[in-house]
């Protein structure tokens, strides 16, 4: 085998393994952006979106409401019975959420 032919086999292979690493939101399962509300649960693993806070540009404005989480970015921070599992993480996230008083929703 030549050096280019085992360069080409090495680069195939990197190429499918980071595919499968960074599989996209939907493959996953991941809730889409806009069905992400309602009852959220907080957790440091096994979420169902991992989400990073931000000051700008998000892809979610979250409301935090006590109850009648009933519309896109409205969350009720529960212990448990979560609609939906969250992980905030500081980097890969499936979507980037920025916390606010008034106007919450998805783009």
């Amino acid at each position: 085998m030549s050096r280019n032919s085992i360069i080409l086999i090495v680069a195939i292979v990197f190429t499918g393994l980071a595919i499968t690493l960074f599989a996209s939101a939907k493959s996953r399962g991941v809730p889409g952006k806009c069905e992400l509300y309602g009852r959220i649960q907080i957790v440091e693993a096994f979420p169902d979106a991992r989400v990073q806070v931000v000051e700008a540009f998000p892809d979610i404005r979250v409301q935090r409401v006590p109850g009648f989480a009933d519309s896109p970015g409205k969350w009720q921070i529960v212990n448990s019975s979560p609609d939906w599992k969250v992980q905030i993480v500081d980097a890969f996230p499936d979507y980037k959420i920025q916390w606010v008083d008034a106007f919450p929703g998805c783009k």
